[in-house]
């Protein structure tokens, strides 16, 4: 029995031989990717450590601010504004600075003419404690004075702090020995100085004497400021608890 093997009509394709000698290979050179564009780096705000504010007291922080500004409707009309839009324009700078910011604003009203200047005005009006520490430090009554105060252009003598009850011939006579202080003054220049007008009667020496003890007693324990100068006459002297004031304009006595 005979076979018959059919011949295939498409003659097959041989590989082609795998050369055994590469010799030296050239590796191929990647490509290029193209460049990417980098963005241009974003600036930053630096970064402010807080800085402790020397003036608090310890164990105290900061949380806001008081910014006092003395502007009248007047000021503000004459640069060609009003308060309302200084306040407004305050507020949006705030806002641009610290976004996170919250304001408030309040407005000091005065009395119409009060004077003052308008800064103090709204510092008072808005409680500031240092401005109402002020106003109330100047609003305190004097403190009243010890010793002996003497004052020339008043007519007046006080007592630690109380006024001495001197006729006006005594006040006349106390006046006429401060205005000589250190100098004795004998009892006849004495009634030549206060008697020479001839409204009173002229005293003799003996009724001078008598003054001086009126005003002594109404001195009480500073009667030692007129001094008795036997034979001669009287003296003031003045101590460490002694104030003499000086009327603005010399006294026509004074010499």
């Amino acid at each position: 029995m005979s076979l018959t093997i059919a011949q295939p009509r498409t003659p097959l394709r041989t590989a082609a031989p795998v050369p055994t000698d590469l010799g030296t290979v050239t590796p191929l050179r990647p490509r290029r990717q193209p460049a990417t564009p980098q963005a241009a780096p974003v600036p930053t705000s630096p970064v402010v450590a807080p800085q402790r504010n020397r003036a608090l007291p310890e164990g105290t922080e900061a949380r806001g601010f008081a910014l006092y500004v003395g502007i009248d409707e007047a000021k503000a009309a004459a640069a060609g504004t009003t308060l309302a839009a200084v306040v407004e324009q305050l507020k949006a700078l705030t806002a641009q600075l610290v976004p996170t910011s919250e304001t408030y604003a309040a407005v000091a009203v005065a009395a119409e003419g009060s004077g003052g200047r308008d800064v103090d005005v709204v510092r008072l009006a808005l409680q500031d404690r240092s401005a109402v520490a002020a106003r109330k430090q100047a609003e305190k009554p004097e403190p009243e004075e010890t010793g002996v105060v003497i004052d020339i252009s008043r007519k007046r003598v006080t007592l630690d702090g109380e006024p001495a009850p001197l006729t006006y011939k005594e006040f006349e006579l106390l006046q006429f020995l401060v205005l000589r202080e250190g100098r004795t003054v004998d009892r006849s220049a004495i009634i030549d100085g206060l008697w020479s007008d001839g409204e009173d009667e002229t005293p003799n020496e003996r009724t001078i004497d008598v003054h001086v003890r009126r005003l002594r007693s109404k001195l009480g324990a500073f009667e030692e400021i007129v001094r008795t100068v036997r034979g001669v006459g009287y003296r003031f002297d003045r101590h460490a608890d002694v104030a003499v004031r000086y009327a603005s304009t010399p006294s026509p006595d004074l010499f």
